[in-house]
């Protein structure tokens, strides 16, 4: 449990390495901007593509591939939810979609494999990796066409639904590395040394810079301004009930092994996507209330790991 708490806190460290700069007028409006660019369209491109490659072989990848059902049912099942508790509780029309997708979508690679590393151990890595399959596919299409839905910027073009705008998604940076990784798994390409440590180098400035435009943006918002309403609470409804709950009432009818569901359960408990600020601003939609939320389901999750652990045990 410990390991886990370490964990949250290495990610709020560096979201005041943001904060802190920002203040000292080291990191500028214009840096966050760079900042973003390089996240979305270089770093996590890179990020993607190894989780397919290092951390899957096309045999394993095979014989799981039914185990992906339980994690997309409840998905799809969670963001089903997410329209109904919108629509009852009245969100805001501006920040909709980002509503949808931080109640629906977790952090399922960077908190989801340290933690169930420190709870379940090297044998739960494949199953965190269904779930990031799944929840890496809705997050790319669905989410970012959810995001692109509530643009307040009349400069920024809105994603469509047509085929046009779908060939758009699967064709950002970050699915492209996904689609890449995934192909180049299974056709079981050779490793090129080179290639890979280039890669590896860029995929490590995926998590620092998205918690550094965290605490940018945090910074220009004004700390104070950070406060808890009725829509970041929803958020956090989504990602520490109904998320894992879904799971837990379809496991009595999509039977998976004991592991695995207590995998899919932690994955589904996990804190919104850290690039969620960095998406929000790039889209026009309301990224004051994306880093509010953000950092609310960071700080929470300190409460909720050891009810987790407890539950899984």
């Amino acid at each position: 449990m410990l390991e886990s708490y370490f964990n949250i806190l290495v990610v709020f460290a560096l979201v005041l390495v943001g904060y802190f700069l920002s203040k000292k007028g080291l990191f500028e409006k214009d840096t966050m901007r760079i900042f973003s660019y390089l996240v979305l369209n270089i770093a996590l491109p890179f990020n993607m593509f190894l989780n397919m490659t290092e951390k899957f072989n096309k045999e394993e990848f095979l014989s799981l591939f039914t185990g992906m059902l339980l994690p997309a049912v409840s998905i799809l099942a969670t963001f089903g939810f997410s329209i109904i508790y919108g629509k009852l509780t009245k969100v805001e029309t501006s920040r909709k979609g980002l509503f949808q997708t931080m109640f629906t979508v977790s952090n399922s690679i960077f908190m989801g494999i340290p933690i169930n590393l420190a709870i379940f151990g090297e044998s739960s890595i494949p199953y965190v990796l269904l779930y990031y399959i799944c929840n890496t596919t809705f997050f790319w299409t669905v989410g970012i066409y959810l995001i692109s839905s509530d643009n307040q910027d009349p400069t920024i073009e809105n994603v469509k639904l047509d085929v046009v705008g779908v060939i758009k998604l699967l064709l950002t940076p970050a699915m492209l590395g996904f689609i890449i990784g995934m192909v180049w798994m299974l056709l079981e390409i050779p490793e090129i040394p080179v290639l890979s440590r280039f890669a590896n180098h860029l995929s490590g400035l995926t998590t620092p810079l998205s918690m550094f435009v965290i605490g940018m943006i945090i910074y220009h918002t004004g700390i104070k301004n950070l406060r808890m309403n009725k829509d970041t609470f929803g958020v956090l409804l989504g990602r520490y009930f109904f998320s894992p709950l879904m799971v837990i009432l379809l496991s009595f009818i999509i039977h998976v092994p004991d592991l695995m569901l207590k995998v899919f359960i932690v994955q589904a408990a996990m804190p919104a996507q850290n690039t969620m600020p960095v998406l929000a601003k790039q889209y026009g939609a309301d990224a004051e209330f994306a880093t509010t939320t953000q950092a609310f389901t960071f700080l929470v999750y300190l409460f909720v790991i050891p009810i987790l652990i407890f539950f899984v045990h």
